[in-house]
């Protein structure tokens, strides 16, 4: 494993001593951030330092309880504003990003661990969302349509839902603001962002950003601090209609059984175990590329990363030798030079090494990685090794899991058909990758697989923002975000029928 991060003069700067980023994070609530109720606060770190970054409020019912009645007061009238007004607001605050980019991606950066460069490319990305949900108040399209009745008229048009509840996790905290924020108050909702207690002032730069865009007062709330304390107040309040939740499958069904117990609307994203597919006729080193970008990338923190390799078995062997060099090679810190970063925090980097310590006992094989590194400049630093593991079961538990870091296992298959079969045998189903030079194996394998996206000689990631992104069973529960489909997540139809009379002209 090559290791190698930047000298010690250019290492991210704790709150102490950075202008940038406050020693405190508090709610955002009436344009202001403001401490939490009972002014208790939560240690945040620095996972790429492990020292400490910040401090944030420690949010709970009371506080939720503020930022519900200050939706419900702003809602009619942000409901009422013109939808190329609300489009306008959003373009403002799209091009205040691009031209602090360089700001939000440093703040990314101290939250994450990850590189500045990997932080502007997540920033782009919301960049981009803000763009295309801007464009689309001037296509906020309805429907025209006969009638049976005579004199009779019909059309549906867009509706908004009221105040939502808006839960985001940590991985890419500025498209994850983007993807949630944007077309809900495009659709005339007043909003309470949930921040992850990993990226807490990521939410309320974004928050900021908007103010000065021109959003009203009260029409976007941020709360801070722990989801069973802040959250689930949100999640059970009757006065919030909609809750938008990406996350854990386990909090996912809690949310799903709360939310819709009082017939609230919930979308959620839950997560994958991706299969990248490589055939016996690929291009081996445009596929290994993709599996390793897939799995390591963002330190195989996305919700679409390749945690399932599937190797058809006469090209195994030579495949497994390449991406093994491949990946020995990749470089771990938070320099742009470098290949990924730390994860999130100290108690998910336990969590995946004792997945993957779990693995081995069942009769996996540990190709590389596995370990936490530590000393020198990865000192107190949550880094983990990309890790292959091999001989792995279907059926073994890190089949199934999703870890949510740099974890990728490897499995053998004769033929198409057992690689179909395997895709699907996941209780997700987010993305698929395939790599072959067969349009028909391509064909057969983009039609039969379970899942939400596909990539043909791609890698498992890369949705683009004006397309939808979700996923079957365990990876949501139907809903898509980005794209124009998000629209129908924030928003509802109303029909509306126009009886006329000719006899009255």
């Amino acid at each position: 494993m090559v290791v190698q991060m930047p000298q010690e003069a250019s290492l991210p700067k704790t709150s102490l001593n950075n202008d940038l980023y406050p020693e405190r994070v508090g709610h955002w609530l009436q344009n202001k951030i403001q401490p939490a109720r009972h002014n208790e606060w939560l240690s945040k770190y620095n996972p790429a330092t492990g020292k400490l970054l910040t401090e944030i409020a420690r949010g709970q019912k009371e506080d939720a309880a503020i930022a519900i009645d200050i939706a419900v007061q702003a809602y009619p009238t942000w409901s009422q504003t013109s939808v190329i007004r609300r489009a306008e607001i959003l373009r403002n605050a799209a091009l205040l990003i691009q031209n602090r980019q360089d700001e939000i991606a440093t703040i990314v950066s101290l939250e994450t661990g990850k590189s500045k460069k990997d932080a502007l490319g997540e920033v782009g990305a919301a960049i981009e969302m803000g763009y295309f949900v801007a464009g689309e108040g001037r296509r906020f399209y309805g429907k025209t349509t006969t009638s049976g009745v005579p004199n009779r008229t019909a059309m549906i048009v867009r509706q908004s839902l009221g105040p939502c509840a808006l839960i985001i996790a940590a991985n890419t905290p500025a498209a994850n603001v983007a993807w949630k924020v944007f077309p809900a108050l495009l659709c005339g909702n007043t909003a309470i962002l949930k921040a992850s207690e990993d990226t807490p002032y990521s939410a309320v730069w974004f928050a900021q950003i908007l103010q000065e865009a021109g959003l009203p007062e009260g029409v976007l709330s941020v709360l801070q601090g722990d989801g069973e304390e802040v959250g689930a107040p949100l999640v059970e309040s009757e006065q919030l209609p909609l809750v938008s939740f990406t996350g854990s499958v386990p909090v996912g069904r809690w949310i799903a059984k709360t939310g819709g117990a009082r017939l609230a609307k919930v979308c959620l994203e839950l997560g994958g175990k991706n299969a990248l597919v490589v055939c016996d006729d690929a291009d081996l080193d445009t596929a290994v590329d993709a599996a390793v970008l897939s799995a390591f990338s963002n330190a195989g923190q996305r919700c679409a990363s390749g945690s399932r390799v599937i190797l058809f078995e006469s090209i195994a062997d030579q495949f497994t030798e390449l991406m093994l060099k491949k990946t020995k090679a990749l470089k771990l810190g938070f320099a742009d030079s470098d290949d990924l970063g730390a994860v999130i925090n100290e108690n998910q980097l336990n969590h995946m090494l004792t997945a993957v310590s779990q693995a081995v006992t069942e009769g996996a094989t540990l190709l590389c990685g596995g370990k936490r590194l530590d000393g020198g400049h990865y000192q107190n630093g949550y880094y983990l090794e990309p890790t292959i593991l091999v001989n792995v079961s279907p059926s073994a538990t890190i089949s199934n899991s999703e870890l949510f870091g740099p974890i990728t296992c490897l499995y053998r298959v004769q033929n198409l058909e057992e690689a179909i079969q395997l895709n699907n045998n996941s209780p997700f189903g987010l993305t698929a990758a395939i790599h072959t030079q067969s349009i028909h194996r391509a064909e057969v394998f983009q039609q039969r697989s379970q899942t939400g996206v596909v990539s043909i000689n791609g890698p498992t990631y890369g949705s683009e923002p004006h397309l939808p992104f979700g996923g079957l069973r365990q990876s949501g529960n139907g809903f898509r975000e980005a794209g124009g489909e998000a629209m129908d997540v924030y928003s509802d139809w109303k029909t509306i029928y126009t009886r006329h009379d000719p006899n009255q002209i």
